[in-house]
């Protein structure tokens, strides 16, 4: 499973937001979850300024408060709920699956890494037809209330052969920055997902507006470290 060549990046995919076009669909789930509990209805623009994770933090910046342990699993329940029941319909986002074949067929590598459940992202991705251009796929394994960086972890020691400085996590969301300086990788940031670009920015990461960019920019950071 090791790296192709030494100047190579191994690339660290998120699905949500990034791989996965889902934004519409995740907006839809918020917004029935906040109707569980009375939350007025939050638009994209206002959703991807707040975004955070662990998403009780996001919460807590909506409601001006921690919500309770019963509200927690309320609203958690309601947007999985709602977010399933529009999931298939999403699309990959533009020229990701043409990026993945891409890169798989030079003979580099990549692997993917999602806080969506694992029981629901394998059936997903194999859906896409997109399973075997990774060398590993992760998804959550347990409670959703935590963030990326310990399930990186997990991901890389998995990876045999894969040092961390040769990685480059690519993602739509400042946690993927988190968890990839958690374990000495590097991150590429695209805004195509939940975060505003100027939110992004405050994570120190490169910013992109497409996952072709992304990619060269991976490559870039490799290339020079």
């Amino acid at each position: 499973m090791g790296i192709s060549g030494n100047h190579s990046a191994h690339l660290v995919w998120d699905w949500n937001g990034t791989l996965l076009d889902d934004i519409g669909a995740v907006i839809d789930a918020t917004n029935a979850a906040f109707a569980e509990i009375g939350l007025e209805q939050i638009t994209l623009e206002r959703y991807r300024e707040l975004y955070c994770v662990p998403v009780p933090r996001f919460y807590e910046r909506l409601m001006g408060r921690l919500p309770t342990d019963d509200e927690w699993l309320v609203m958690d329940a309601a947007f999985h709920k709602h977010y399933w029941a529009r999931a298939d319909a999403c699309s990959l986002a533009a020229g990701a699956a043409e990026l993945l074949v891409r890169r798989q067929e030079s003979g580099l590598t990549q692997s993917l890494l999602s806080l969506a459940p694992h029981e629901h992202l394998i059936p997903i991705v194999r859906r896409h037809g997109i399973e075997e251009r990774f060398v590993r796929v992760d998804g959550r394994l347990g409670a959703s209330a935590t963030g990326k960086a310990e399930h990186m972890v997990r991901h890389l020691s998995a990876l045999e052969g894969v040092a961390p400085d040769r990685v480059v996590v690519i993602g739509d969301a400042a946690d993927d920055a988190v968890a990839a300086g958690h374990v000495g990788a590097k991150a590429v940031l695209y805004t195509g997902g939940s975060h505003s670009r100027g939110s992004l920015e405050k994570a120190g990461a490169p910013v992109v507006d497409s996952l072709e960019e992304a990619v060269a920019v991976a490559e870039e950071l490799v290339s020079a470290a």
